[in-house]
């Protein structure tokens, strides 16, 4: 648990960090990106954050990689890269930096550091965890194995490293079906969403087993909230992200990975569009889509929210959080992840 009086006083001895309506208006190219969802007042407290992360990012040779679960401060503000964990993960591997700040939860800081072990991986909150990586372990792994002997098991990337390591490969919601329909075997393995399984069997020609867990933002979203939504307005589009279950994927108009949600906003711009995923995803695109209106069924994922500016300029300047993998279970995880994106170039995903 951060000490966040410490963290305050730690900061202060160095930045001024009070809000900062000059510092604001002259990084108007940046508000722009997001003034549609944050208040000018809110920018007045941000900029500053921003500016401080930005500069000793340069100093350091320092890279944030932003989920498109983050806020728009951090989203846009402060982001380097942006994208789903697949997208994340393979720039992990790439970047030409020194340090990786993850702009998002622990296990996509395990996976940075598993792709990338010669480099520095910071979190801002060791406590950002994620309630689908806990529900499995490595035993959970091998209790699949025993009731499916042969069958490979195809871990999402939300997954400890001990679960990647004990899986035969990784996938993401945007590459799932790809993944699974891959396998040489009938029967495949999918932990540890049984909601994204159940999505990808209803398309895959393989049968597909799955570990009961879930996660607790997609799974309260309802197939009758939608259908009481669309008839109080025909007009919105619903998008839902697999991780949702299969009756409420039946009533969305799409249904992909965060990536593919923002690609077909983008391409589609729905006059309504109603995001059925994490709350920042619509306000992370709102300024890029003017046209389209967001209608916002708020589930917000509290382990994401733990990631602020202030935890990011924290670490980047005392360099805590440093993220560790034990090496035989990274040598282990990396193969299952680079599986993943070995698998996902070839197939142009």
């Amino acid at each position: 648990m951060l000490d966040m009086p410490k963290l305050r006083a730690t900061l202060a001895e160095t930045y001024d960090l009070a809000p900062n309506v000059d510092l604001a208006a002259s990084m108007q190219s940046t508000y722009e990106k997001m003034d549609r969802v944050v208040s000018p007042a809110d920018w007045a407290i941000y900029a500053p954050y921003v500016k401080a992360i930005n500069d000793l990012k340069r100093e350091r040779n320092a890279v944030i990689l932003g989920h498109n679960y983050m806020t728009p401060e951090i989203f846009h503000g402060v982001s380097d890269f942006v994208g789903d964990s697949l997208q994340l993960a393979m720039k992990a591997t790439d970047v030409d930096a020194d340090i990786i700040v993850q702009g998002g939860v622990h296990f996509m800081a395990e996976t940075s550091k598993i792709l990338s072990p010669e480099k520095m991986v910071l979190m801002p909150d060791m406590a950002a965890g994620c309630s689908l990586a806990e529900s499995i372990t490595a035993e959970g792994v091998a209790e699949m194995r025993a009731k499916y002997p042969g069958a490979p098991v195809v871990s999402y990337v939300n997954t400890t490293a001990e679960v990647k390591a004990a899986s035969d490969i990784c996938c993401t919601s945007s590459n799932a079906v790809q993944i699974v329909d891959a396998m040489e075997s009938d029967t495949v393995i999918m932990t540890p969403d049984q909601f994204l399984a159940q999505n990808v069997a209803n398309l895959s020609k393989k049968k597909v087993v799955y570990w009961a867990g879930s996660c607790i933002v997609h799974e309260l979203y309802t197939a009758e909230d939608l259908r009481a939504y669309r008839e109080s307005d025909p007009q919105v589009k619903i998008i839902a992200h697999p991780e949702c279950t299969p009756a409420v994927v039946a009533e969305a108009d799409f249904t992909g990975s965060t990536s593919g949600i923002i690609n077909w906003v983008h391409e589609n711009k729905p006059a309504k569009a109603m995001l059925v995923t994490e709350c920042s995803m619509a306000s992370n695109i709102a300024d890029e889509l003017p046209e389209v209106e967001f209608a916002k069924p708020c589930n917000m994922c509290p382990f994401m929210k733990k990631i602020s500016l202030e935890k990011i300029l924290y670490v980047l300047h005392t360099l805590d959080n440093q993220v560790e993998v034990d090496e035989e279970v990274a040598a282990k995880a990396r193969i299952s992840v680079q599986r993943m994106i070995d698998l996902s170039r070839k197939l142009g995903l």
